[in-house]
């Protein structure tokens, strides 16, 4: 049998389970990887493949909120076959991005969840052509947003001679965040993960292909659990050695999310975490003389002052500036989804019954 607590099933997810489901022997499982609508789970009688109850996802359901990795959810099991998950239970953390391929489209899958109940994120960028500040800045507030803690790793300390000027440049932008350059290859500053390896802690491993996830899980496990891509040397360029979002235990009870390479973050709702990844800007716009300043003809601006004296870059001014229009613009999105599926719903109750009142907005 195994224990959950193990990974990371604690008070919180408990307390959400009610008495009827125990009584119907329905238990507690979490999602270890998911590719396409094939769910691999693992529950106290072990790791099972896994599909939705269909009356509970599907149509008109109940449920809305479809299962990622590192969820945990509740199962009926079965010896027999594919245990049968009936609902996911609310999330500690979640990590999201416009769904890439349903950018110009508002449909309920335009937030794609890449991984859920983490308490780190490791955002991760080589020491090579993949070193990029705005793109470090893009990951930054969506993993604020996510209710984990941020912490940027530089990799392939080995392949970089001065890697301590990127390390400040990087802290320049996030003065609150850990950043420590490593080698998975050399062992160099492997030692200093070892405060956020914890026994049942989760932590989820997000970047660009070819920037050595797969040889940085390898190096925690100490075995070879993922295969590993040469990448090219003349721009660094790698393959996806991880084809699907997978969850590993490693023997010293670390749970590791691993998920493939993205190549391109688009943001979602990240008012939050926009706030911290520029708090300095976000506290210039509330020196501005008016509260409703655009920032580029009115007196008293802070932030064109601060952008004359060169207390604040262009750059990181236009990099604030198209994240935040790209999360307002998700944010109507997600508004408008919510309100049409109130709409959907108030529709079916009418259709079922007539003698209900309905006004649509």
């Amino acid at each position: 049998m195994i224990n959950l607590k193990e990974y990371g099933f604690y008070d919180y997810f408990e307390k959400q389970i009610n008495n009827e489901e125990k009584e119907e022997g329905i238990i507690p499982a979490r999602v270890v990887s998911v590719q396409k609508e094939s769910y691999k789970i693992v529950s106290e009688y072990g790791e099972n493949n896994a599909k939705l109850k269909g009356s509970n996802f599907y149509q008109d359901s109940k449920y809305q909120i479809y299962p990622a990795v590192g969820d945990f959810v509740l199962i009926k099991p079965n010896s027999m076959g594919d245990d049968i998950i009936y609902r996911v239970l609310n999330r500690q953390s979640y990590f999201s991005r416009l769904n890439p391929t349903l950018r110009n489209n508002i449909t309920s899958a335009s937030e794609q969840i890449v991984a859920a109940n983490f308490d780190y994120v490791f955002i991760m960028a080589s020491l090579n052509h993949d070193f990029n500040i705005r793109r470090l800045e893009r990951y930054l507030a969506a993993a604020w947003q996510s209710g984990g803690t941020p912490v940027v790793l530089l990799t392939k300390a080995d392949l970089c001679n001065n890697y301590e000027d990127m390390v400040y440049q990087v802290k320049e932008i996030a003065p609150a965040v850990e950043v420590l350059a490593i080698s998975a290859l050399t062992g160099v500053g492997m030692e200093d993960l070892n405060r956020f390896l914890k026994p049942c802690k989760t932590l989820v491993f997000l970047g660009s292909s070819g920037i050595g996830k797969s040889s940085l899980v390898n190096a925690l496990a100490k075995e070879q659990l993922m295969k590993v891509n040469i990448i090219r040397e003349e721009d660094s360029k790698g393959h996806h050695t991880t084809t699907y979002r997978q969850l590993f235990k490693l023997e010293n009870g670390v749970l590791i999310i691993d998920t493939p390479g993205m190549r391109e973050l688009g943001m979602w709702d990240v008012e939050v975490g926009l706030g911290e990844t520029f708090s300095d800007i976000e506290e210039l716009t509330n020196q501005c003389r008016f509260h409703d300043c655009s920032h580029k003809a009115e007196p008293g601006c802070a932030v064109k002052e601060a952008l004359e004296n060169g207390t604040l870059t262009t750059e990181r001014w236009k990099s604030y500036e198209k994240l935040l229009k790209e999360s307002k613009y998700s944010a109507k999105k997600a508004d408008f989804m919510k309100r049409m599926s109130k709409n959907n719903k108030n529709a079916m109750k009418l259709q079922h019954n007539p003698k209900i009142k309905y006004d649509g907005e």
